[in-house]
């Protein structure tokens, strides 16, 4: 089988090792090239793997042999699945490989947002605790998570994961999602209950047209003024203009994020130097061993795929 994987989608300065792809077929390895190059190195390939190139009606009319697309992600708001599906193309995600990374990732940012961390480290590195006069001072407010209620849209494994960790914190957990959950043991609410009851909001679920600005500034105007929202699911999520809005009027008292809707963030951002925002470049994933069990889950789906059982199949 002719093979192309974006490798930049998923290795850092080459630390990750891609000898099992190489003995599924003939791989061709790119990195961030213009997509004119990669019609052309594609355009002979019989599946392709990818992670944030956009996988539309363009690129497949340039591949015609193409007959499997993969993701390094599980998300796949990237490919045209429709447009796979017409031409018999199957398309392969990665469930499950960042749950454990992703769920930490959530607790970074909201601790660090609720201790002020980032704020006191600066400011003994720039010797204010050498001149201080007292053993301890706090000119920033820190807060407590246990007793807050802890609110979890979207209920599949990271949402799952997020709830267990919150509720270990002593938080109260409240779950709400667009398929009522089996044996959930947090109370469910619809998504207005969520928002009016949460001190804390965190997103889990996949971006789709229902799912495109859930976050827009009537959701926003049902919070608290003391809630934090947290997202490292998606940007789309967030209508960002509106999220801007609230964070600068004080209308919420901040957000934690790990994805924007355009990526790389652009100068244009309204988000960008909004007041009490905390944003990392996407990295919730990007723990070497996260990377690692991406890179084999993504491997056993080709292999999969080309021994006639395929697996982790979009629908």
């Amino acid at each position: 089988m002719k093979i192309a994987i974006n490798i930049s989608a998923i290795s850092y300065e080459s630390d990750m090792d891609f000898s099992e792809f190489e003995g599924l077929g003939d791989v061709k390895f790119f990195g961030e090239i213009p997509r004119k190059e990669l019609f052309s190195l594609c355009a002979d390939r019989e599946a392709l793997i990818v992670n944030k190139v956009e996988v539309d009606e363009a690129l497949l009319a340039a591949c015609p042999e193409l007959k499997y697309v993969g993701t390094f992600a599980t998300g796949y708001n990237v490919v045209n699945i429709e447009a796979c599906r017409r031409r018999g193309i199957t398309v392969c995600n990665a469930p499950d490989y960042s749950t454990h990374s992703v769920s930490q990732h959530v607790f970074a940012l909201l601790l660090n947002f609720y201790g002020q961390i980032s704020k006191y480290a600066s400011s003994v590195a720039a010797g204010d605790w050498i001149r201080s006069e007292t053993f301890c001072y706090f000119p920033y407010p820190t807060y407590e998570l246990y007793g807050k209620t802890f609110g979890v849209f979207g209920y599949g494994n990271i949402g799952k994961s997020v709830a267990k960790i919150a509720e270990a914190f002593g938080a109260n957990v409240v779950i709400s999602t667009r398929t009522p959950p089996k044996d959930c043991p947090y109370k469910v609410v619809d998504f207005e209950e969520l928002l009016k009851v949460s001190d804390i909001l965190s997103l889990h679920c996949p971006l789709t047209e229902k799912t495109a600005n859930l976050i827009d500034a009537k959701a926003l105007s049902l919070m608290k003024e003391s809630a934090v929202l947290i997202n490292t699911a998606r940007g789309g999520l967030v209508d960002e203009a509106a999220l801007a809005d609230a964070l600068n009027a004080g209308k919420i008292a901040g957000a934690c994020l790990d994805t924007v809707a355009v990526e790389p963030m652009r100068a244009d951002n309204p988000l960008y130097g909004a007041k009490n925002c905390v944003i990392t470049p996407h990295v919730g994933w990007v723990p070497r061993e996260t990377r690692k069990r991406l890179l084999g889950i993504v491997a056993g789906n080709l292999k999969a795929y080309i021994e006639g059982k395929p697996i982790n199949v979009v629908s």
